[in-house]
């Protein structure tokens, strides 16, 4: 993890950590390391989420990439797998994305993806960092009609769910949808991709203000679309979450379906259809040990790596892996997208219940979920940085490893996107593995 960039991209709070200085130089510099070696006046696309801080970061990275002579092309509010996939369609030199994903209202980042739509590998990122942090001297002005210039093109948003519409390829007329758009991105884009393929929709939270965002909605505060599910006559309900990469689905009950019961349904589907690369799907090391037992009864080989959808699809692109993802709900398709996005599992759910005429209860049912704690801790750096070293860390986690041995697991991370050591726990007792959870916290807590 990099002095500026996460996991997600390059993120705090919008005017106090992430400044509007601090985006213009983010401009500058992007501009420069992605399109040193182009000899025509490179082109930017840049795309926003709904929160009140996406407007003024917008006008501050379009000024910065101006100023270096790159023309802007403001797509408007858009989902980021929207960004990944117009910026290769159009043939831009890059893209960015202006959003903080799931966080609260006060939080925002910057996302930046390559020309061929991929986020772009640590190396690229770290010299976009030692130009912003250190040293912006390398980085020459133009003046005159070399300056950069800003276009609006909000109509670019059709042409993204063309895409998706194309992509799913299915009638999903007589399934009704309840979909959480999260106050975010997908309140302009999922009713009319939703209705476009025939479903009935039963729109949520799709009125964003710009403070609303994530705002106990969405695929991280789940509560409203189970309740709405279970008192009202729907199939299936979907959930988003700000930026819409990624989806949670409630089944027919209001019982919640997770992103690693999604890629089992969708890794079997692709399998059933002949589809499934090498009969692989690829994860990460927080999925659920259930997801191993489906796949070793269901003859699906299982690829691990670290979290985090770009190592996901890292992975993906070196064997042709067709379906990856994070039991967030990050799911990638590698077929159709070069990120993960929300919208087009949540349709893709939908088909296999329109293709199937099974209920989505049904569908979910090939995996069983161990039960799972997670305990989020509010650390500093220095406190995430004692994770590799302190002793009595370290021996806590060794003795919980002991306790459990082949009935359960453990996995201690710091959060690239927020300021959390994250405590997870797996095990056949949920009530043993809340309290060696809430033991191994207790002793992280005492290094604050």
């Amino acid at each position: 993890m990099g002095r500026l960039f996460g996991t997600d991209g390059a993120r705090g709070i919008a005017n106090s950590e992430l400044t509007v200085e601090l985006a213009v130089n983010i401009g500058r510099a992007a501009a420069y390391v992605l399109t040193e070696k182009t000899t025509e006046k490179p082109v930017v696309l840049i795309g926003k989420d709904t929160r009140v801080s996406s407007n003024m970061l917008e006008m501050a990275l379009a000024s910065g990439l101006c100023s270096v002579g790159a023309d802007v092309v403001l797509v408007g509010f858009v989902p980021t797998p929207a960004i990944a996939y117009l910026v290769k369609e159009r043939e831009a030199d890059a893209g960015i994305m202006i959003s903080a994903s799931h966080n609260p209202c006060e939080y925002n980042g910057i996302k930046i993806f390559d020309n061929n739509g991929f986020k772009l590998p640590d190396a690229l990122e770290e010299e976009i960092e030692k130009l912003v942090l250190d040293d912006m001297s390398p980085i020459e002005f133009p003046t005159g009609g070399d300056v950069g210039s800003v276009f609006n093109r909000y109509d670019l948003v059709d042409v993204y769910i063309d895409h998706l519409a194309e992509s799913v390829n299915t009638d999903l007329s007589g399934l009704k949808i309840a979909i959480d758009c999260a106050n975010g991105c997908a309140s302009y884009t999922a009713e009319k991709l939703f209705t476009r393929l025939g479903a009935e929709c039963h729109m949520m939270h799709d009125s964003p203000n710009g403070i609303n965002i994530n705002a106990n909605c969405g695929s991280t505060h789940m509560d409203d679309l189970i309740d709405y599910v279970n008192g009202h006559d729907v199939d299936l309900g979907l959930a988003f979450d700000g930026d819409s990469d990624r989806c949670l689905a409630v089944d027919e009950n209001g019982k919640l379906i997770d992103g690693d019961r999604l890629i089992a349904a969708f890794a079997l589907d692709l399998k059933e259809k002949g589809m499934l690369k090498d009969e692989t799907a690829v994860v990460t090391v927080m999925t659920n040990m259930g997801f191993k037992n489906f796949a070793r009864e269901n003859g699906i080989a299982v690829v691990e790596t670290k979290v985090g959808d770009r190592y996901v699809l890292e992975q993906m692109i070196k064997s042709d892996y067709k379906i990856g993802g994070e039991q967030s709900g990050h799911i990638i398709f590698k077929d159709f997208a070069t990120t993960g996005d929300g919208q087009l599992s949540g349709a893709m759910f939908a088909s296999i219940l329109a293709k199937s005429r099974k209920c989505a209860s049904d569908v979910a049912s090939v995996m069983t979920v161990l039960p799972q704690t997670l305990k989020n801790i509010k650390a500093t750096p220095e406190m995430k940085a004692a994770l590799t070293n302190d002793a009595d860390i370290k021996n806590a986690i060794d003795d919980v490893t002991n306790t459990l041995g082949e009935r359960g697991r453990i996995l201690v991370r710091a959060s690239g996107t927020e300021p959390l050591i994250r405590v997870m726990l797996e095990g056949e007792d949920i009530a043993e593995i809340k309290r060696l959870a809430n033991k191994v916290a207790k002793v992280i807590e005492g290094k604050a």
